[in-house]
C-alpha cells in the first residue's frame, strides 16, 4: 500500500515513509491510495474473532509492504492490552468507553501503535524527534506511549492554562525522553508551530522530525479499530435497526477514522460530528462553506480546535462533494451550559458519569436517534481528567489528587523563531548522530 498527500497524488510513498515524515511536503496530510473493502465473510465471523484478529485484518492492507505479518501482530499485541467496552447507558444508547488505557483517554491506542511502529523502523544510532501539539489528551497518551522508546525524543506543546491539572501532570511528570513545552497561546498556535517545523526544509535537513498528532497516519488509522470492536459487541442487538455513532470532535481524526471504517464496509448508517463552540465543521455541514477561525476555550477543552487538520482528509474522502458528505455525516453543536446540564441529568437518571466531551457526544446522538436506531457515543476520556467541570454538575464528584510541584516543563512564546532556535539548541542533529 502506498500513500500520497491530500493535495496531490503524484508522489507515492510507503507506510513507513508516511509515518516518519508525518506531514506531506506540500502541507497536505497523507492518505492511502485506496480504501480496501473487507469481505462479507469478515463481518459474518466477527463475533467469533478476538480483538487482535480483527485489528490485524483491518490494518494489514495499509501496512503491507512495510511491516510483515508477524511484525504487525507483535505491534498490535503491545498496543491492545486493555479493554474497550460498550456500556449501556439508556435504552438503545451505548457508551464506547475508550478510557481504560494508561492515560485514561482514547488516544492511548493510536499513540502506542505509532510508538511501536517507530521503534520497529528505527536504525542504530538514529535519533528521531517527535513533535506533538495537544489540547489535552493527545499529549498525555503520546508521553505514555513513547516513554522510554530508544532513539525517540518527544516534544509536547500544550497551551498555557488550557489543559486540566490531571492532563498537565501526565505530560510533565515522566522525564527521560519526554519533554513538555507550555506555549503562551492556544492549541491552534501549538499546532501551527509543529506544522511550521515540518515545512522548514533547513530544519529538517538537520533534525529527523516526525509527528504524533492525528495528522500522522499511524495515529489516525488504528482509531478505526474502535468502531469494529463496538460493532462486534452490538451486532447481536442491531438486527434490522440503523446504527448511529456520535463522535466528540476536535481535530476530527477520530471521526475521520470512523468514516474510513464505514468505507471499508462497516455498517454504520451515519456518523454524527458532535461539536462545542468551536464549530467550523458544523457551519460547513450546514452551509457548504468552510471557514477556520480562532479557537475559543470551553469545558470540553480537547475539542477546542478552530482549524481541524483532518478536514482535508474528509474533503478528500468525498471528493469535495458537500451533498455526498451529508449523506454519511450529521452534525450538532452544544454550549457549555448544555454540557453541564447533560452530565447532571445522565448521572441522576442513569447513574452514569460523563466527562464533558462524552456529554457533547451523548447530546448529539440523542438529537438524531429514533425508534429504528441503536446509537453509540464515544466516551473519549475518564471524567477524573476533568474534575473541575464535572463538579459543576456533580458537586460531590472527586478525582485523585494531582501534584504539579515536581513536574517539569519549558515555557515558550508562540513565535516560531523561538521554538526553532530551542529545537536546534536542545536536540541531537543528524550530523551529530
Amino acid at each position: 500500500m502506498n500513500f500520497h498527500s491530500t493535495r496531490t497524488s503524484e508522489i507515492k510513498i510507503s507506510f513507513r515513509e508516511a509515518v516518519q515524515q508525518g506531514l506531506a511536503p506540500d502541507k497536505g496530510l497523507f492518505i492511502p491510495e485506496r480504501i480496501p473493502k473487507l469481505e462479507k465473510s469478515f463481518f459474518e465471523r466477527l463475533e467469533t474473532m478476538s480483538e487482535l484478529e480483527i485489528a490485524f485484518e483491518v490494518l494489514s492492507p495499509y501496512t503491507e509492504g512495510t511491516l510483515d505479518p508477524q511484525q504487525l501482530k507483535d505491534i498490535l499485541k503491545k498496543t491492545l492490552s486493555f479493554p474497550l467496552p460498550a456500556v449501556k447507558v439508556s435504552e438503545g444508547i451505548y457508551s464506547l468507553e475508550l478510557f481504560h488505557g494508561p492515560t485514561q483517554a482514547f488516544k492511548d491506542v493510536g499513540a502506542r501503535f505509532m510508538a511501536n511502529c517507530l521503534a520497529a523502523f528505527s536504525r542504530k544510532n538514529e535519533k528521531v524527534t517527535v513533535l506533538v501539539a495537544t489540547s489535552g489528551d493527545t499529549g498525555s497518551a503520546v508521553a505514555s506511549g513513547f516513554f522510554g522508546v530508544d532513539g525517540v525524543e518527544v516534544k509536547i506543546l500544550f497551551p498555557k492554562g488550557k489543559v486540566s491539572a490531571y492532563q498537565e501532570h501526565q505530560m510533565t511528570s515522566l522525564g527521560r525522553n519526554i519533554q513538555a513545552i507550555e506555549v503562551d497561546g492556544s492549541f491552534d498556535d501549538c499546532q501551527t508551530l509543529v506544522k511550521q517545523a515540518f515545512l522548514d526544509e533547513k530544519l529538517r535537513d538537520r533534525l529527523s522530525l516526525s509527528s504524533a498528532n492525528s495528522i500522522n497516519i499511524a495515529r489516525f488509522l488504528p482509531q478505526m479499530l474502535y468502531y469494529f470492536f463496538s460493532y462486534k459487541q452490538l451486532r447481536p442487538l442491531l438486527h434490522s435497526k440503523k446504527w448511529l455513532v456520535s463522535v466528540p470532535s476536535g481535530n476530527f481524526g477520530n471521526l475521520t477514522a470512523g468514516l474510513y471504517a464505514k468505507h471499508m464496509g462497516l455498517p454504520i448508517d451515519r456518523m454524527v460530528a458532535a461539536n462545542n463552540a468551536n464549530d467550523p465543521f458544523y457551519l460547513y455541514w450546514k452551509t457548504g462553506k468552510y471557514k477556520p477561525k480562532a479557537s475559543v476555550p470551553t469545558y470540553s477543552n480537547a475539542m477546542d480546535v478552530g482549524a481541524p487538520s483532518n478536514f482535508e482528509r474528509i474533503q478528500s474522502l468525498y471528493q469535495d462533494d458537500w451533498r455526498k458528505l451529508k449523506q454519511d455525516i450529521a452534525a450538532s453543536r452544544f454550549s457549555d451550559q448544555q454540557t453541564v446540564e447533560t452530565i447532571k441529568k445522565v448521572y441522576h437518571e442513569h447513574h452514569y458519569t460523563l466527562d464533558p466531551h462524552g456529554a457533547v457526544g451523548y447530546l448529539a446522538l440523542r438529537e438524531y436517534m429514533d425508534n429504528e436506531s441503536i446509537g453509540t457515543f464515544l466516551e473519549t476520556a475518564h471524567p477524573n481528567k476533568f474534575e473541575s467541570v464535572v463538579r459543576i454538575a456533580l458537586p460531590k464528584f472527586k478525582a485523585p489528587e494531582t501534584d504539579l510541584s515536581l513536574c517539569q516543563k519549558i515555557s515558550m512564546s508562540r513565535t516560531y523563531g523561538d521554538f526553532r532556535n530551542w529545537l536546534l539548541q536542545t536536540n541531537i542533529t543528524k550530523h551529530e548522530a
